[in-house]
């Protein structure tokens, strides 16, 4: 029996593809590439969520290190990751912006008020106005922004206190010992 090389090609393609799905696996997918660290946040202006007639936009971000963290009233994960975000709160760590992301704002409010709100400003962004700008697939995402404004971090997912203290913490505190001048 004579094998031919045309009789390997699928063997060939099933590996290659055996392979592909191996690496994708070892990957963390907390921890998504993103065209925007290093880069200035996007301009942007949406309505406070508890004043409406007040606008948020992205000198806010600027003179302070800040955690702008996506949400959703809708968002399961979200309420995983609250309790911490209201521990920073309660210990002062890090300012920090909520964006409400495709919500109403009776639900967005209710939500923060039964579960209690960490956030500093909450910007309401109903038609995924930042978060398409941003880049945002889903919540919750976090995005760290230093003293001049630009995106040096992003997470993508629950920050748990672990996260906090192992992954994020350590990139703040470095982000609060720069001057003004790049890095």
């Amino acid at each position: 029996m004579k094998m031919t090389w045309k009789g390997l090609i699928p063997l060939f393609i099933f590996s290659l593809l055996g392979l592909i799905f191996a690496v994708g696996l070892t990957k963390d997918p907390s921890k998504l590439p993103s065209q925007l660290i290093d880069e200035p946040f996007p301009e942007f202006s949406l309505p406070d969520l508890f004043d409406p007639e007040t606008q948020i936009d992205q000198t806010y971000l600027t003179g302070q290190v800040t955690l702008v963290n996506v949400f959703g009233s809708w968002c399961v994960a979200c309420d995983l990751e609250h309790p911490t975000l209201r521990r920073l709160a309660a210990a002062n760590e890090i300012t920090m912006l909520g964006i409400d992301w495709r919500d109403t704002m009776e639900k967005g409010k209710r939500w923060l008020e039964r579960g209690g709100n960490p956030y500093d400003r909450v910007a309401f962004d109903a038609d995924s106005v930042l978060a398409i700008s941003l880049g945002v697939t889903g919540a919750p995402e976090s995005f760290l922004v230093d003293k001049k404004g630009r995106i040096r971090y992003k997470y993508v997912g629950p920050i748990s206190d672990k996260i906090w203290r192992q992954e994020i913490k350590p990139i703040v505190l470095a982000l609060e010992q720069e001057t003004g001048a790049n890095p």
